[in-house]
């Protein structure tokens, strides 16, 4: 047993007796209560899920295991030569909440190193859809062919309930292991004539995935940056909860992946940011090749709010501050490409569009959220090919889902099954000024 496993079995051993000693002696005290709006508006901050994993304060945005961004960043060990933390350190920091030693770091890398190999069926699958098909349905097909290795599916029948996140951390750690050679199979396969670059084991998992994707350095902490930030986002999410409400019917972690990858591909969640590099560079085309200001920015932005139309990338459903994931990679466009004529862009929008929409009014937050900004980078280092985003996202949400999940069977979390009202019964209780 490697030590990371070992130290979460650990973590696991304290953690039980408080979710237990919650249920049986505090299990009828009340924390919230539920209006029709949250009812008819998508359960929005009903709290009815748990995860230690992180939490999204509406100043600090998220918090990592209690880190806020720069604290997570500034504490991690460094990949050699880096400014910016391994995606293996962060790995065994989301599953125990504990900050590795670099030795502990080594053994994570070591270990992800024999998990690695991707089988090659799962190629022949990818090579055998359609050329047109979007990366993300090839991504999440990957999911389900490399389903038949799931040591959780092998292993149910066998197992006594305390023991279930055994397999699930195991399967959990073979797809993060995996997922960098899929997701650069399916982009050099699909937007690259098919030209593979071979992995390097050699390399820790960010600056492999710029090596397979055939991007020079930064793009490798372009890389661990982009899956640190975009790894978890508490569990309300549609990726996240999905993810957790699969497997909480007991599905291994592949289908459950899955379906969450399935729920990142949507326009309202892990679409967002190529969206929002379309309209920047929409907008970009409209100042007709003149340098950005704070006059014809601002005119631009009010075309856009006049016409009927919002400005993506701005506003959060729980944020009340720029989203830090935003700063964070703001400062990284200021190191390494402040006189892009995107980014400089980017920057200006920043500098008014809070200001525009305060004064609109009809918006909660002005201030921009993680998606406003990350389309810029990868466009900066060639990558432009806007769906593909959305499997760069991915890759990182599997950290944190994946994590949740292991933890969810550790615990024994429940199958999740809201109960479900009627129209006419809300309309009753309205009437009755509440459910009497």
């Amino acid at each position: 047993m490697t030590r990371l496993k070992s130290r979460l079995l650990e973590k696991i051993q304290e953690h039980r007796p408080r979710t237990t000693a919650l249920i049986k002696e505090h299990g009828k005290v009340i924390i919230d209560e539920v209006t029709i709006d949250q009812c008819i508006g998508g359960a929005r901050d009903v709290r009815t899920l748990v995860t230690d994993i992180s939490y999204l304060d509406p100043v600090e945005g998220i918090r990592f295991r209690g880190m806020n961004i720069p604290e997570t960043f500034a504490a991690l060990p460094k990949a050699p030569g880096s400014e910016y933390p391994t995606v293996e350190s962060f790995w065994y920091f989301l599953l125990t909440g504990e900050i590795p030693t670099q030795a502990e770091v080594n053994e994570v890398l070591a270990d992800f190193k024999t998990r690695a190999k991707v089988p090659s069926y799962v190629f022949d699958v990818l090579k055998a859809m359609p050329k047109d098909a979007h990366p993300m349905a090839m991504l999440s097909a990957a999911m389900l062919t490399l389903q038949k290795e799931s040591q959780f599916a092998a292993k149910y029948h066998d197992m006594k309930k305390n023991d279930y996140w055994d397999p699930m951390y195991e399967d959990a750690s073979n797809i993060v292991a995996q997922l960098p050679e899929i997701a650069a199979f399916i982009y050099r396969w699909k937007y690259k004539k098919g030209e593979i670059i071979a992995s390097n084991p050699a390399l820790d998992m960010g600056a492999n995935f710029a090596h397979m994707m055939g991007i020079a350095k930064p793009y490798d902490d372009v890389a661990r940056m982009y899956f640190i930030l975009h790894s978890d986002h508490e569990s309300g999410n549609v990726s996240a909860h999905a993810t957790h409400l699969v497997a909480s019917a007991l599905s291994d972690a592949y289908y459950s992946f899955s379906a969450g990858l399935n729920g990142l591909a949507g326009p309202l969640h892990g679409l967002a940011n190529q969206e929002v590099l379309d309209w920047i560079k929409e907008f970009q085309g409209k100042l007709g090749g003149a340098e950005p200001t704070e006059e014809n920015v601002k005119k631009a932005l009010w075309d856009t709010l006049n016409s009927g139309h919002v400005i993506p990338g701005y506003g959060h459903a729980v944020l009340r501050k720029t989203d830090p994931r935003y700063t964070a990679q703001m400062e990284f466009c200021l190191k390494h490409l402040p006189k892009d004529p995107l980014f400089k862009l980017v920057n200006m929008i920043y500098k008014v569009a809070p200001g525009v929409l305060t004064e609109h009014g009809k918006t909660k937050n002005p201030w921009p959220n993680v998606d406003a900004q990350s389309g810029v980078i990868q466009w900066y280092y060639g990558l432009t090919e806007y769906d593909f985003y959305t499997v760069l996202f991915g890759v990182g949400r599997a950290l944190g889902v994946l994590a949740n999940i292991t933890w969810d069977r550790a615990l024994g979390y429940a199958l999740e099954r809201p109960k479900s009202v009627t129209t006419a019964m809300l309309e009753e209780w309205a009437a009755k000024g509440g459910r009497k």
